[in-house]
C-alpha cells in the first residue's frame, strides 16, 4: 500500500514522524514523503528532520510564505501533478495548517482516501484560520484518527459516522517520548547559564497575539511582572522579531533585564528547555499537550483552547490575554506546587502504531 504522508510546518514534523517510522516498520505499506514548504527555514527544517530520525522527503514543493488564498492555492497546484504520478492509496495528513486542507482537497477531487490525523479538535472560534481548516480537513476525510475524547464527540456532532472515527492518542506525544532521553543530553541549560525549575519559558506567534500591538503589549507588560520573579526565556518567532523590529515594544523587551530573548531552538534543545522550566506560557496547541505530558504547568495566551484535555488534566490554565489575567494566572500556578497532573488516556508513546494497525485494516 502506497501513502503519500504531508508535512507543511514544523509543528507537522513531531507528527509525521512516528508515522513515517510505524509504516515504514509494518512491511506493507509504503511511505512517501511529500515536503510543502510552506514555512521553510532552512537550518532548522534540516535540523528538525535530522533530530527526529525523519527520511529526506521525497517531493519537496517548495511553495514558500504567501497570503492564506495564495499559498493554499499554490499548494493545490504543485501537489496536484504529485498525486497523480504517483498514484498514492491514500493521502496522510496532520494537523490544521493550509498544506492540510491545500493537499486534502487535491486527493479527495481525484478519487484518493484522505486521512486526517489530529482529527475533531476545535477552538469554536472561526477567526483562526487553523480551526477553518480542521473543520473543512474532517469533513472532506475517510479516516478521522483523534487526540482526545473531545475531538469523537465533535466530530460526533458535526454527522461524521462512527465508523470513520477513532481515538487512538498523540503522535506528537510518541515524538516526545521518543525524544526525551537524547533532549537530556542537550546543553542549552548551560548555555543560557540557567539552573531547572528556576525560569519560565514563553512562546508567541499568533497572529491575534504578534500583529496586534495593543494584545501583545498587554503580554508584555505581564512579562514584566514574572521577569522580575525569575528568568523568562524567549525563543522568538520569525514573524514576532519582524513585528517588534524598531517599535515601542522592541524598547519595553530591551529595558527587561531578566527577559531572555533566543534563536529558535531545535527539537532537542526546546524539550529539554521546556521539561526543566518552573513554567511555560504559550500560544502554540502543540506546547499545552507537550507541557500536560512533562507535567509542567502551561499558561496558556488565548482565550480558548481546541485541546480542553490539556485543562481537564490539570497543566494548563486559559488565561487570555489581559494583564491582570496573565498575573493571575501565574500567581496560581506558583503558589499551587502540588498540583495534580494527570496523563490523557492512550498519551502512551503508542498512537502511530495504533494509527498504522487501523490503516492496515481499513484500506
Amino acid at each position: 500500500m502506497k501513502i503519500i504522508n504531508v508535512v507543511g510546518a514544523r509543528p507537522n514534523f513531531m507528527k509525521i514522524a512516528p508515522l513515517m517510522a510505524a509504516q515504514k516498520e509494518s512491511g506493507r505499506i509504503e511511505p512517501i514523503l511529500v515536503h510543502t514548504g510552506q514555512h521553510y527555514d532552512e537550518r532548522m527544517s534540516d535540523l528538525f528532520f535530522r533530530q527526529l530520525g525523519i527520511p529526506e522527503p521525497d517531493v519537496n514543493l517548495g511553495v514558500g510564505s504567501a497570503s492564506h488564498a495564495v499559498q493554499t492555492a499554490e499548494i493545490m497546484k504543485a501537489f496536484e501533478p504529485v498525486v497523480l504520478e504517483r498514484k498514492p492509496d491514500a493521502v496522510l495528513v496532520v494537523g490544521d495548517v493550509n498544506s492540510t486542507i491545500a493537499c486534502g482537497l487535491v486527493a479527495v477531487k481525484l478519487g484518493v482516501k484522505l486521512i486526517h490525523v489530529e482529527a475533531g479538535l476545535r477552538s469554536f472560534d472561526r477567526s483562526m484560520p487553523e480551526e477553518i481548516n480542521r473543520i473543512l480537513t474532517d469533513a472532506i476525510s475517510d479516516l478521522l484518527f483523534c487526540t482526545e475524547k473531545s475531538g469523537v464527540e465533535n466530530l460526533r456532532r458535526e454527522g461524521i459516522p462512527d465508523d470513520k472515527i477513532f481515538l487512538v492518542g498523540n503522535v506528537m506525544i510518541d515524538s516526545l517520548m521518543a525524544n526525551k532521553e537524547k533532549a537530556e543530553k542537550s546543553r542549552i541549560l548551560d548555555e543560557l547559564n540557567i539552573k531547572p525549575n528556576s525560569y519560565a519559558v514563553l512562546t508567541l506567534h499568533r497572529p491575534s497575539n504578534v500583529d496586534n500591538p495593543v494584545v501583545f503589549g498587554r503580554i508584555l507588560d505581564a512579562i514584566e511582572v514574572i521577569q522580575s520573579d525569575m528568568p523568562v526565556i524567549f525563543p522568538i518567532h520569525p514573524r514576532t522579531q519582524k513585528n517588534i523590529a524598531g517599535s515601542e515594544l522592541a524598547r519595553k523587551i530591551d529595558s527587561m533585564r531578566s527577559l531572555r530573548l533566543t534563536e529558535p531552538l531545535g527539537y532537542l534543545d526546546f524539550l529539554k528547555l521546556m521539561s526543566n522550566a518552573r513554567l511555560v506560557l504559550t500560544d502554540s496547541g502543540g506546547i499545552q499537550e507537550e507541557t500536560t505530558i512533562l507535567k509542567v504547568p502551561c499558561i496558556t495566551l488565548r482565550e480558548n483552547t481546541e485541546r480542553p484535555i490539556t485543562v481537564e488534566a490539570g497543566s494548563n490554565i486559559l488565561a487570555g490575554t489581559t494583564t491582570d489575567k496573565i498575573i493571575a494566572a501565574y500567581r496560581k500556578t506558583i503558589g499551587n506546587s502540588n498540583r495534580e497532573i494527570k496523563t490523557p488516556p492512550l498519551w502512551d508513546g503508542h498512537a502511530a502504531e495504533r494509527i498504522v494497525k487501523v490503516l492496515l485494516e481499513k484500506l
